[in-house]
């Protein structure tokens, strides 16, 4: 009967990354057409403490080539201690600046929810010019074409969302490669999902949608109690509001650079923060492959064990690992290659035996802990 169990839930998990691999090649790469910018956008940019990350977001905002009319970029300070009001400030006086200086906005936070974000972005909103929203965090840069591929894309398409690319960009070593590792498997079944039609993940760094659906659908009210989820609940509702307008953006130009964690711990509060969210999914696909997931990885751990009592033999065991171990790395490859990181895969086999403990780990944890987000407690 384990042995039955065990071998099920493998080719489950088997058959679900086979669909999202399916479903990443259905998902056409999107080339820019030079057609005349037309969209207007409110770019939201929620910060706290992020002077060391802000130099480099203002940075790449001012290599931005969508016509200056049809943007504003507006900073929500979410209660900085440190002094990232003065850099900012201090940026925007400098010559490289001048061009674009007119069309950022500074503003505060007016909490009133248990989400600093989502009062930082429903603040934004409120006072924002134009008719579509774009929002990413403060530790990202920019790629210059990245509001062309989105105007072109919503010419297009005529959504009322788009979700688009995020990748990590720091210092290479093993513990930077293992969390890419892991976000690349992130996006490829972001990806995937939107080409098997059941689109499930987002990612609130590079997500744009219509003001008027957003203030149509109490934006986030329903959800507005958990700290995190400013993204996935909201591309929740829009899912169910009218799927068939939400689309996923594959431009290699519109991929927004975001940065890993520093650490261990601060890899752990993060995952910590995700994994709090999905106990209030109301997206069952996204339930059912955050279980298989986790089945998955729990077995990959238990097998060995299994083997050694004499539950399983052998050859069924280096069968399943193989198994699991070659799907997982076919979705990667078209991941990492459509972000342009193949080189990560040299760390596949290591990262892969360490990684069902990392996830075992975090969801058992993330039912009794708390988690610390930029200087704050939340409890997930």
């Amino acid at each position: 009967m384990v042995s039955g169990l065990v071998i099920g839930i493998i080719l489950i998990y088997f058959i679900l990354i086979g669909s999202l691999i399916y479903g990443f090649d259905k998902i056409d790469d999107f080339k820019l057409q030079d057609l005349e910018a037309k969209t207007k956008f409110s770019v939201i940019i929620p910060f706290r403490n992020e002077a060391e990350n802000l130099p480099q977001l203002l940075a790449s905002i001012a290599k931005l080539t969508y016509p200056k009319s049809h943007f504003e970029i507006i900073l929500v300070n979410d209660d900085s201690e440190d002094d990232s009001i003065a850099v900012i400030e201090k940026l925007l006086n400098k010559s490289a600046f001048k061009t674009i200086k007119s069309s950022i906005k500074i503003i505060t936070n007016k909490r009133t929810t248990n989400s600093p974000k989502k009062d930082a972005i429903k603040t934004a909103i409120n006072i924002s010019q134009f008719s579509w929203i774009v929002t990413t965090d403060a530790d990202c840069t920019l790629p210059k074409h990245w509001l062309y591929a989105l105007d072109e894309s919503i010419q297009i398409n005529k959504p009322n969302c788009v979700v688009a690319p995020v990748k990590y960009d720091g210092k290479n070593s093993f513990f930077y490669r293992f969390q890419t590792l892991d976000f690349l498997s992130l996006q490829g079944a972001t990806i995937g999902g939107f080409g098997i039609k059941h689109p499930f993940m987002c990612n609130g760094a590079n997500l744009a949608y219509k003001k008027s659906i957003f203030i149509s659908l109490d934006g986030f009210k329903g959800n507005d109690n958990m700290a995190s989820g400013d993204d996935v609940f909201l591309l929740q509702k829009l899912l169910k509001h009218n799927s068939k307008q939400v689309i996923y953006l594959k431009s290699t130009q519109a991929i927004v650079k975001t940065k890993p964690a520093k650490n261990l711990q601060l890899l752990i509060e993060q995952r910590l923060r995700w994994a709090s969210k999905t106990a209030a999914y109301n997206n069952s696909f996204a339930k059912i492959i955050g279980v298989i997931v986790l089945l998955a990885n729990t077995v990959c751990i238990a097998l060995i064990p299994l083997a050694l009592f004499g539950w399983l033999n052998l050859r069924v065991v280096a069968a399943l690992i193989v198994i699991k171990l070659a799907i997982d790395f076919l979705l990667l490859f078209k991941s990492s290659r459509f972000f342009k990181q193949e080189t990560l895969l040299l760390s596949y086999v290591f990262s892969s035996l360490l990684y069902p403990f990392f996830c075992v780990y975090i969801a058992i944890t993330s039912l009794f802990k708390s988690y610390n987000w930029k200087g704050r407690t939340f409890k997930t």
